[in-house]
């Protein structure tokens, strides 16, 4: 049997090089008949040899598994999103900001262009691809392993790696030509084209059926590697490493020394990219020097070490047919310009924003204008200007409206906001179904079975009228709603009665306090530890917490003292839904570093960078990523910044190691 399994591994490994030859290296190695010879060879022994099954093996990548649900996972550390810049200014401001912080006269750059495709995570533990997921929002995506082995450029094992346990993230692209050739076989049946690529890359990654994604010509571009402890002192390294162990790195990548050489990589790609196999909206530049980016570390959105400069979104003019309302979940109107349709970026442009009364006022934008359009960051439709030569002389100025166009309320706009406001929070159609549908939406209770339409449905049909009304909906008025069947009326409950695991700082989002984003609700969770101590927190306790500021806690304390929420709160309580923190939330958690302020900087060794910060946080205490008066020690590792230094040592700043720490803890748990 050993001659056997030595075939086997001997045959897995020939067809490892030569996909990684053919995919990563663009350097054919055997001819496509041989290949499919030695794979079905393989196929063969695998099939007579089961107990050598391999999920890793070349055979895996033709796909033929069906994935009916898509598991929903946590990344193990955050996909950040990106600042973006849309000028050289931008650029100039970042590079200030940043030295700054380091103290520091001259940086190392790495300039990426920025790949237009579907955002991956993959890891890999001792050396083998454990899972694949999806960027999702951030902080968890969805499991597509299954679609992402047939991917031929992602190794299934790599090669030669300093470290076998890591994460590696990149975008799961479709090549122009891959793209063309698949519309032009669509079209051949009959069928309609695809819009774009990038759009068809990301919905190829959520197909049930594995096999059909590995007829796809799909590829995979990666450029960030994370573990807990990385053996390389810059990003181009950790790179550079990862093309030597298989993965595909574009080799368009390169490190500069100065702001003017960033300006000029993205002079040459502006023009180039025309002529690239794949589609970039911009430039990724990030400090090259992996300690200076554990020292500039993260806003709640983006990292301070990097950033992206869009190239000019594509603009086209069109017709502005007429101006429609929308009024969002908290009241908000959006005006709404209806176009005459035109094709921008690889899709149709129906609808484009205006933004708001002032904008409208500024552009003077009226219905029948000639008006110039673009994807705000490629993605958003927006109105820019008006060409006034082609103004129609009947035209008249646009009349913001007066009134809601859903329940007819007279709006309102506060002093400083730049919208108008709907203030029938209760009556009016549009708010209480958003509300809701903000309740059940994936970032914050995710609730199978329940959609926007069927929301809009329920409500329509005066069976729910707030998220608490949920809870008491039964099977049999479910099922007599249009499109409703048996089957979908049980998923619906079952989905509703799940939501009651969903942990509380996802239910303090979703109950839709305004200006309560995700972030702001896992802090407000952490620190007040259940919904009563947050709704009695006074103006003065919620500004005390870090990050929260006036407009914030302004907005609790009304969502507080207003009777409708404290009944709908208490129905939410009644019904078994999270609204304090889990035992397994609060265990090990204490205070006694309350009150003391962090910052930490260079490599350990007991702990990572992360768990150094965890443990901080458990334990009450606040990291911050800058030295100023209020820092109450630095925590210092190997390579620390020499700006740290000079800063501590002027504010007369303690700083302590890693084992210092550790010992204050344990004499204060004690």
């Amino acid at each position: 049997m050993s001659a056997i399994l030595d075939k086997i591994t001997a045959l897995r490994e020939e067809l490892r090089q030569h996909n990684h030859n053919y995919y990563v290296l663009d350097d054919a190695t055997i001819s496509d008949y041989d290949f499919d010879v030695k794979l079905k060879e393989l196929q063969g022994l695998e099939e007579q040899y089961p107990e050598f099954f391999d999920a890793n093996s070349p055979t895996q990548r033709v796909g033929g598994s069906i994935t009916k649900n898509f598991k929903t996972v946590t990344h193990k550390n955050r996909m950040y999103s990106l600042d973006n810049s849309y000028s050289k200014e931008d650029l100039l401001d970042w590079e200030k900001r940043t030295q700054k912080i380091l103290g520091v006269e001259q940086l190392e750059y790495t300039c990426e262009l920025k790949y237009d495709g579907a955002s991956i995570n993959l890891t890999y533990e001792g050396g083998k691809l454990l899972k694949a997921v999806t960027r999702g929002d951030g902080f968890q995506g969805d499991d597509v392993t299954e679609n992402i082995k047939t991917i031929r450029s992602i190794p299934l094992i790599i090669k030669e790696h300093n470290v076998l346990d890591f994460e590696i993230r990149g975008e799961i692209i479709l090549p122009l030509d891959g793209f063309l050739k698949m519309n032009e076989a669509r079209v051949e049946a009959g069928e309609d084209p695809y819009k774009n690529p990038r759009n068809t890359a990301s919905g190829s990654l959520k197909l049930q059926d594995s096999a059909e994604v590995a007829r796809r010509p799909l590829d995979c571009l990666l450029y960030h590697v994370v573990a807990d402890r990385i053996p390389f002192k810059t990003h181009e390294e950790a790179l550079a490493n990862a093309t030597k162990s298989g993965f595909k790195i574009p080799k368009t990548l390169k490190v500069v020394s100065s702001i003017d050489a960033v300006f000029e990589f993205i002079n040459h790609w502006d023009i180039e990219r025309h002529h690239l196999p794949y589609e970039t909206d911009g430039v990724v530049i990030k400090v090259n020097s992996l300690p200076y980016q554990d020292e500039l570390g993260y806003t709640s959105k983006a990292p301070r070490w990097a950033i992206a400069y869009k190239f000019k979104a594509e603009q086209k003019s069109t017709v502005l047919e007429s101006i429609s309302y929308q009024v969002g979940r908290t009241g908000a109107i959006t005006p709404v310009a209806n176009l005459e349709p035109v094709e921008l970026a690889g899709t149709i442009v129906k609808r484009a924003s205006l933004h708001n009364a002032d904008q409208i006022e500024k552009l003077d934008i009226r219905v029948n204008d000639t008006v110039f359009v673009e994807k705000g960051g490629e993605i958003i439709p927006k109105v820019t200007s008006v060409d006034l030569t082609k103004r129609p002389q009947n035209s008249v100025p646009t009349q913001y409206i007066t009134h809601c166009p859903d329940c007819d309320t007279e709006l309102i706009r506060q002093e400083g906001d730049a919208k108008h406001y709907c203030p029938n929070e209760y009556g009016c159609p549009t708010q209480i179904a958003g509300r809701i549908q903000h309740y059940i939406s994936r970032k914050a209770l995710d609730i199978d079975g329940l959609g926007a339409e069927t929301v809009a449905l329920l409500c329509k049909e005066n069976l729910i009228a707030n998220y608490a009304d949920l809870y008491d909906l039964k099977v049999e008025q479910i099922i007599p709603l249009e499109r409703m069947a048996e089957k979908s009326a049980i998923n619906m409950i079952q989905g509703i009665e799940l939501s009651k695991q969903i942990p509380f700082e996802k239910v303090l989002f979703g109950l839709g306090i305004r200006f309560v984003g995700e972030t702001v609700a896992k802090k407000l969770a952490k620190h007040f530890k259940n919904i009563d101590k947050l709704m009695q927190a006074s103006f003065e306790e919620l500004i005390a917490v870090d990050e929260i500021g006036d407009r914030i806690a302004q907005s609790i304390v009304d969502f507080s003292n207003d009777l409708v929420n404290i009944q709908l709160v208490d129905r939410l309580k009644n019904h078994g839904v999270q609204l304090q923190l889990s035992a397994e939330a609060l265990e090990g958690q204490t205070d006694i570093l309350k009150g003391k302020i962090f910052v930490v900087s260079g490599v350990f060794t007991k702990m990572t960078r992360n768990e150094l910060k965890k443990s901080i946080e458990d334990n009450g205490g606040k990291v911050s990523s800058s030295i100023s008066k209020k820092t109450t020690y630095i925590i210092a590792g190997d390579n620390m910044g020499p700006s740290k230094k000079v800063k501590a040592d002027e504010l007369k700043i303690p700083i302590i190691s890693e084992d210092e720490y550790l010992e204050m803890l344990r004499e204060s748990l004690n």
